[in-house]
This record gives C-alpha cells, structure tokens and sequence, in this order.
C-alpha cells in the first residue's frame, strides 16, 4: 500500500536525519528509509568514533609527559581492547540518540534500500546489510518493504570509502577506516595510503599509541586542501613525532606478506622503493553512493560520480533533492547538516540562502590539531587579490605554555583593499574549537577594523586569533 509523505528522505546520516527532523518542525508529514544504521557513517564509523580513539590517545600522550607537569605517572599502559569497546559504544548511543530524535519528532523510520521509480515514488526493498540497532532487534511492526509517495524526496546517501584496483581492502592486511576503527590486535607498523583527514587522523592515532607509521602523499604536501605553510608546519611536527611521511609518491603495486604487507611505491624522480608494515589503511577518499537509487531511470544528472545539485539542494528533477557527501565535496558533516537545513526550508517555500562553500570549515583532529576556513594564501593570489597575511604563534600566547602546548600557529589573511577575512588557517591545541570565530566574523562581513576592537579574554588560545590579525597590519602586541 503505498503512503503519502510531505518529504521523504533516503539516508539516515547527519544531512539526512537532520533534514527530517527541520521538515517536521515545520509541519511536514516526514519518513527517512535507512538500509543499516541512524546517524550513518559520520557517527556509527567516522566523525564520533574516530574522535573517541583520539581521545584516548591524546590522555596516553599526557600520560607520557606527566613529569612536565610536576606529576608521576609510573607504569601506566593501554588497553587496545577497552579503547575499542569505548569508541563503539559511544558510536552506539549516538545511534540510539538519532532514534530517540526521530520517535521525538514523529517521523517514521522505514529499514531498507529505497529506489526512486518515478518523482514523487520510492520503492523499498530489504536491506542486504544487517540493520544495527544498539537498543535492540527492529520492531515486527516497523516500516520496510513497500511502494511510498512523497511530494518531495531528498537522498542523502553519502559516500564509501574508494577502492583502488589491485588495492582492494580485505579487510584482514589492507584496512579501510571500517578495520581501523577496530583492530583486534595493536599493529607494530602501519603503511597509511593518503594524507587527508581520514589518513593522517589514523596515523597520529596509531603513532600515540607506539606503532611505526609511514604515510604515502600522492601530492606534493600532506594534508593537500590546506594552507601550504599550515601543512609544512604539520609535517615537520608528525615527522618529530617519528611519523615517515613520502609525497610525491604513488603506490603502485601491495603484496601480502605471511606477515603483513609491502607496499612498492613509486617517487617523483622515477624510482621505486618497498615500505613494509603489518597494515595497510587505504585513505585515498571516498565515492559517492548513487548507485541502486534509479537516478538513470527518472533522469537525475550525476558528474564526476556525484548528483549535480543547485545552491539549495536541487536536482534536474522537480521534486528530488541532493545533500551531503552524495552531492560532491566539501564531504563534511557539517556541510550536510546545513545543507539539510536549507534544502527544507527551500521546500517549504521560506526565504533562505544558498550554500557558500567558502565559508564551510574544515577540521582535522591529529597531534596537532588543524583547522581551517576560506582561502588559502596561494588561492587568494590566484585570485589576483591584494593580500595582507597575519600570523601568530602559540609561543607568544600564556595560555599556550601554561597548557604546554606552545607549538601551534594562527594565519588570517584578509582583502588589503577592504579588510575583508578572506581565509584563516590554524594549526595547534584545540584550533578546532577556535576556527569557528572566524567562520561566524565570516559570515557576518567583518572587517580587520572589527576583530581589533572587539575584546578577547585572558588567558585563553582565542588571543592568537586577535594578534594574528593585528600582525596583519603590523599592529601584533605580543611578538
């Protein structure tokens, strides 16, 4: 019997869960259809977990250095197992906190694969993958297989970790971050393919924890979408960590070994060497799962394996809709989540903006931590841009080496002509708490003028942020 929705949404992750949530509190007859977990990958396999193993690295890291801190800290270890056990139970209740907010809300879940058959139609079939449901088995009575309508439809489906051929994990010697996230045993060395945020984060967590870790950078720079000065200083610090790092290079050909794996890698210059390791963890991106949606059959355009989509979700089709990781990059969670927003807000007829890609942040939560926003100095001379670039180091700031933490930077680069903030690079403890000061002195139009005269407190890392915009006009205080 086929039902009539208000909106249908195709996706339970952060874009999906949230759009459906915006669409109820706006009076709208709301479904999602999920075919495996609420809250998707960002918090069953990414942003949450990863984040938990992080933690528990960073304490281990402390732990390390308590004579530092005037504390004794003897015979103090890990427990790989317990570290494990943690990360997934958080990712558990994230789960069952995203099926609370749905019960709250009154939308109704459907479990399985949707495929849309006509606009304005979704045709449910079983899930081929297991349904994880932490609180326990799925409800006889819950929605499933099935014909239902909605006036409009989102897809919200995300992306997949990307398999390079000849490269395919196995999920025993070639991990993706689903392996990563959940090793059996501590490796005693690790070969990290790719140096985004996913690959790097699992190399710092994996080098806290004692392994040795060689990361393999196709680019000239790790982390590629960052600032290159940012990304300098990162590498320099991961090195000092006794993390290897070769870019330039590819990895042509990964051999299994009786004990792990050799990756032959090809450099800029031609040669090849071998990089041995226990694991390999393949973070060369990710693809977008549009496949099995019917996107061919009711004429959704796809480019580059994602669904094209306009400022406010729109898709060639009237009536579906595109958010999140399936709707291209910026790939991010926050990205999704406001793009759920405006999407429904655009369906329910409200007056909103568009997306603006130049104010998404990025964040990535190794040692050290980086975080970022707008453009980077090489893109804004691109531009042909009038710059003026400001920085300041966290050894200039009390707070900083209270904490011990005095490695770190802030950059802020603004128009020289009208004091725009065109872009801000950070690098340092907890910088991924502070970008979003300057993400809100974006999207408010501040000028330099501005971030000088407004007050921030003492002693705290925010002040980095206000003398690196004082050392953009040659005004700093405190170096």
């Amino acid at each position: 019997m086929a039902d009539q929705y208000d909106l249908l949404v195709i996706g339970a992750g952060p874009g999906g869960y949230v759009a459906a949530i915006r669409g109820a509190q706006l009076g709208m007859k709301v479904a999602i259809v999920e075919r495996e977990h609420m809250a998707g990958i960002c918090s069953n396999w990414g942003c949450i977990p990863t984040k938990a193993l992080l933690r528990s690295a960073e304490i281990y890291g402390h732990m390390g250095h308590a004579k530092d801190y005037g504390l004794t800290a003897e015979k103090f270890g890990f427990d790989l197992d317990g570290i494990v056990k943690r990360s997934r139970a958080i990712a558990a209740q994230m789960n069952n906190g995203v099926q609370f907010l749905m019960k709250k809300n009154k939308i109704d879940i459907i479990w399985g694969e949707a495929t849309i058959t006509k606009p304005g139609e979704i045709k449910v079939a079983a899930s081929k993958k297991p349904i994880v449901q932490p609180q326990g088995p799925v409800p006889k009575n819950a929605l499933g297989e099935g014909t239902y309508k909605a006036r409009n439809i989102i897809i919200a489906t995300g992306a997949r970790p990307r398999v390079l051929p000849g490269i395919e994990p196995d999920g025993d010697k070639i991990w993706t971050y689903f392996e990563a996230l959940k090793p059996a045993e501590m490796p005693k060395s690790l070969v990290v393919m790719g140096s985004g945020a996913i690959g790097i984060e699992f190399a710092s967590f994996y080098r806290s924890l004692g392994a040795e870790v060689t990361v393999i950078e196709l680019l000239p720079q790790i982390l590629p979408v960052e600032d290159a000065e940012i990304s300098a200083l990162a590498r320099k610090r991961f090195e000092k960590r006794g993390i290897k790092i070769i870019t330039e290079a590819k990895v042509t050909k990964v051999e299994k070994t009786g004990n792990g794996v050799v990756a032959h890698v090809e450099t800029k210059d031609g040669k090849t060497q071998q990089v041995a390791g226990d694991k390999l963890i393949s973070a060369v991106g990710v693809q977008c799962n549009i496949e099995g949606l019917g996107l061919e059959t009711v004429g959704v355009k796809t480019e580059r394996g994602a669904i094209v989509i306009d400022a406010y979700g729109k898709t060639n089709v009237d009536g579906i809709w595109a958010i999140g990781d399936v709707a291209g990059p910026p790939m991010l969670a926050h990205k999704a989540e406001h793009e759920a927003v405006i999407t429904v807000e655009k369906i329910a007829g409200l007056k909103v903006h568009g997306l603006d890609k130049a104010k998404v942040p990025g964040c990535t939560y190794c040692e050290p931590q980086v975080a970022s926003v707008g453009l980077t100095e090489a893109k804004a001379k691109e531009q042909s841009r009038e710059i003026k670039v400001g920085r300041f180091p966290f050894v200039g700031n009390g707070k900083a080496i209270a904490l011990g933490e005095p490695d770190g930077l802030v950059k802020t680069i603004f128009d020289a002509r009208t004091g725009e903030l065109l872009g801000a690079h950070m690098i340092g403890a907890e910088v991924t708490e502070l970008i979003q000061g300057f993400v809100v002195a974006m999207n408010l139009e501040t000028t330099e003028e501005e971030l000088i005269h407004t007050i921030f407190p003492h002693p705290t890392l925010s002040e980095t942020m206000k003398e690196s915009v004082l050392d953009a006009y040659g005004r700093a205080l405190n170096i």
